[in-house]
């Protein structure tokens, strides 16, 4: 399973579609990630994010975490059971970078059977077939990305595909009635008009849309 970062995207498959298969949307937004993430100025990692807990190189620890949850997830584990170490020099965007890339390597191979798609996955919010655990995983990284942008307010030409696709799995996945205590998103915020379909995905999971505006 293999993406061209630079190649156009391919029509994201509906999350509706129970038969659709996230990896190639996965290593696409994962692919993404790596390069904003290797694109950080050392002066920015300390700049806050539109996730309130986590400013920029909190952030990017938690995507480097994260990744090696999302193999755990595939090997039988739990994605909150995972553990990563920092590289050495944490303002460095280049080390962080690669961390992360052989992160999203070991989660992808350990995706490639086309059995774990179907089998029961056991996530943060429950246990669910394996397709479906990896839907939710697009949905954090394409969320990410924006966070990521916001962050670094730069204009990064993001992919309509991956962020049409993880807010139809945010609409399925995390309704207007599931916010609150253990949910890590707060309420649905007002779409302004002509917010891009990331912008909508931001408000949805809570997220202020004008957040790098009120940032600079």
């Amino acid at each position: 399973m293999t993406a061209e970062v630079n190649a156009p995207a391919p029509k994201a498959p509906a999350p509706q579609d129970h038969r659709a298969d996230p990896r190639p949307l996965y290593a696409r937004t994962s692919a993404r990630l790596a390069e904003l993430i290797a694109a950080v100025p050392r002066e920015r990692m300390v700049a806050p994010t539109p996730c309130e807990e986590f400013d920029v190189r909190a952030l990017i620890a938690h995507l480097v975490e994260g990744m090696h949850g999302v193999a755990l997830v595939a090997e039988g584990g739990t994605k909150g059971a995972a553990v990563s170490a920092a590289p050495a020099d944490d303002g460095d965007a280049a080390a962080w970078a690669a961390e992360y890339e052989k992160a999203s390597a070991l989660a992808l191979a350990a995706w490639e059977d086309d059995a774990k798609l179907d089998a029961p996955m056991t996530v943060p919010w429950g246990t669910v077939p394996g397709r479906a655990a990896l839907a939710g995983f697009v949905m954090e990284n394409v969320t990410h990305i924006w966070d990521l942008a916001q962050a670094l307010d730069t204009e990064i030409g993001l992919d309509p595909g991956p962020g049409e696709f993880a807010l139809a799995v945010a609409r399925l996945a995390v309704g207007e009635e599931r916010r609150g205590e253990g949910v890590p998103f707060g309420p649905v915020r007002e779409v302004p008009e002509g917010a891009d379909v990331y912008g909508q995905l931001a408000a949805w999971l809570g997220r202020r849309t004008d957040w790098a505006a009120r940032n600079r």
